[in-house]
């Protein structure tokens, strides 16, 4: 009995921390249980720019757009997934309009080049340093809510702040034809190419500028992303051709980044919404209580018919379970993962898994102790007799979830996790914490009582072979 209370011991402290966790961080809903939009994409080529078919990369570019434009609607909890060769899935969940997201990804430019105004060199200085100082305040993942809310609102009135110190002249990012990580020989940078309408306007911008001190801006959604000087010797023609190289303490990767952001202010490929539906926020509400009903009727149910069939190893057997189901879900929220309908059937499924590996452990016990063995023999023997038929189902079922998962897309990934989570907590209660509860249990004198296990007779010691 002394070996086992380490073990139960843990696993009691486990299960408090596990309630104590859900308490201040309970699970996060998806979008068929709060309500909202899902929008597909499918994303078209564009010979005209030199994109016959959709490649992996294109489709990881256009989803990277989509993401950033998103973002602009302050939607917390955006979900966007590629699926298949060409297509795009977008979850917005609690947006009851997706008239709103359509209209924003069908816009073409979030980009914008301008040349910064006149005797704004002081306060661009000082704004710059503010935003440095709220982006390091930010990324402290001790903040508070409230705190994160009001760095933001800063943050966010420092970039309006900045943008107005620059002056709009129309030059948008659907004229930049290209922008690529370069090494001039040199150094690493960023090289430009706009089209006829963009080159002309860029001339014209960076001729403002030119040997002034004063930054030509690129804005990505009103947010700065570069500001390089430009040459005096620029001054009288501006940069011409509609070609220009950012220079700067660049490395290949900060370059190469700054090149994705500069080309993410417009679509390379046009999109299509080819299926827009929203769920209601009452569905969701219905879903869940409906969901927390079945849940809970099934849990009763499987508790009662164990007590009733199985007596005390059907009251050990519940409590196991109800350990199993609380760290079920704990994981699954420590892992970040999402609750929806799907996820919900498969945390149920697995609740008859647990039940499942218990029934088989069970009656292998019932066989040990109508063959004559004692208690403590029949509970090893049980689980040693089990162990191979739990493990064969549940590898099967994990089998299954794989496939579901790897192949899947949004909420079929969802049933395969929970599924997933819940059939490896199985086992590890079935094996490690039933066990553990039977042997203290069984060295309780009051408890050794043949009727306890659905026998006629439990043997006191070994019977003889012959």
């Amino acid at each position: 009995m002394r070996k086992q209370l380490p073990l139960l011991l843990f696993v009691f402290a486990l299960f408090v921390a596990t309630i104590v966790f859900l308490i201040f961080r309970p699970p996060r809903l998806g979008l068929d249980l709060r309500g909202g939009s899902v929008i597909t994409l499918q994303a078209k080529p564009n010979p005209s720019q030199g994109i016959p078919t959709i490649t992996p990369s294109i489709l990881s570019e256009v989803r990277g757009v989509v993401e950033r434009r998103l973002n602009g609607l302050g939607v917390a909890e955006i979900v966007v997934q590629t699926s298949g060769d060409d297509r795009i899935v977008v979850q917005l969940p609690g947006v009851n309009s997706p008239a709103q997201a359509e209209q924003v990804l069908g816009k073409t430019a979030q980009l914008e080049f301008r040349p910064q105004k006149r005797g704004t060199e002081a306060e661009f200085k000082t704004r710059l340093q503010e935003r440095q100082l709220l982006s390091l305040e930010l990324s402290d993942p001790k903040l508070t809510p409230e705190k994160k809310a009001e760095l933001e609102a800063k943050l966010e009135k420092n970039k309006q702040a900045i943008l107005e110190l620059f002056e709009p002249i129309g030059l948008r990012g659907d004229l930049l034809v290209n922008a690529q990580a370069t090494n001039d020989g040199t150094q690493w940078g960023v090289s430009l190419q706009f089209n006829k309408e963009g080159g002309e306007l860029f001339a014209q911008a960076s001729a403002q500028v030119a040997g002034t001190g004063r930054s030509l801006g690129a804005f990505l959604d009103g947010e700065l992303v570069t500001a390089p000087v430009v040459d005096a010797k620029y001054a009288e023609t501006g940069i011409t051709g509609g070609r220009a190289f950012i220079s700067g303490s660049f490395t290949v990767e900060s370059a190469t980044n700054l090149a994705i952001q500069l080309r993410s202010g417009a679509l390379p490929v046009p999109l299509e919404v080819i299926e827009n539906r929203s769920v209601g926020a009452t569905l969701g509400a219905d879903s869940i209580r409906q969901s927390i009903w079945a849940g809970l009727g099934g849990i009763v149910l499987v508790i009662v018919f164990m007590v009733v069939y199985y007596r005390l190893l059907g009251v050990i057997a519940s409590g196991a379970l109800a350990v199993y189901a609380v760290l079920a879900i704990g994981l699954f929220t420590a892992l970040g993962g999402v609750l929806t309908l799907p996820g919900i059937a498969g945390f149920i499924l697995s609740l008859g898994t647990a039940v499942d590996a218990n029934i088989l452990i069970f009656e292998r016990m019932k066989e040990e102790l109508r063959a004559g063995k004692t208690l403590y023999r029949s509970v090893e023997a049980g689980f040693d007799r089990a162990w191979s038929s739990i493990l064969d189902g549940n590898l099967t079922t994990l089998i299954a979830c794989a496939a579901l998962f790897f192949l899947g897309v949004g909420l079929v990934k969802g049933f395969a996790v929970t599924l997933s989570i819940g059939v490896v907590l199985s086992m590890f209660t079935a094996i490690t914490l039933t066990r553990a509860l039977l042997l203290v249990v069984i060295n309780i004198p009051q408890c050794r009582q043949p009727h306890y296990f659905g026998v006629e007779r439990i043997a006191t010691r070994p019977q003889a072979t012959t």
